[in-house]
């Protein structure tokens, strides 16, 4: 579990700097963050049927998006772990996303079969 989210933190760094985004932009330690909780759910939860979890980037102006892939079927409630599971990672993503004034969506896969937790940070 460590290296895959060690190679995403680092991944994402230089999709950061690659779009210009200097690493200490404020939102850059939170955005890291909820991406390290994301890659730690998908491969605790989601290993078993999904050995591959795939980070999208996407960024424009003034905003900053990455996606976290697996292929389990398994939806997340992300605004339903704030109040089920306080404390836990998906409501660490949930608060951190809002506290930044961005969102958190799952999208399921078109098959059903896997889905992905979009994140998008204003910056």
């Amino acid at each position: 579990m460590g290296a895959a989210v060690r190679t995403a933190r680092e991944t994402t760094e230089l999709v950061l700097l690659e779009c210009g985004v200097g690493l200490r932009h404020p939102s850059v330690g939170p955005a890291l963050l909820i991406l390290a909780e994301l890659v730690t759910n998908a491969v605790l939860h989601a290993a078993a049927l999904s050995p591959t979890l795939t980070v999208t980037y996407a960024h424009g102006p003034g905003v900053f998006a990455f996606a976290v892939h697996d292929r389990h079927p398994y939806l997340p409630a992300l605004y339903g772990a704030l109040a089920i599971k306080p404390g836990s990672g998906l409501a660490t993503v949930v608060e951190m996303t809002m506290e930044l004034g961005g969102t958190a969506v799952v999208r399921p896969d078109a098959d059903g079969r896997g889905k992905s937790v979009w994140i998008t940070l204003p910056l």
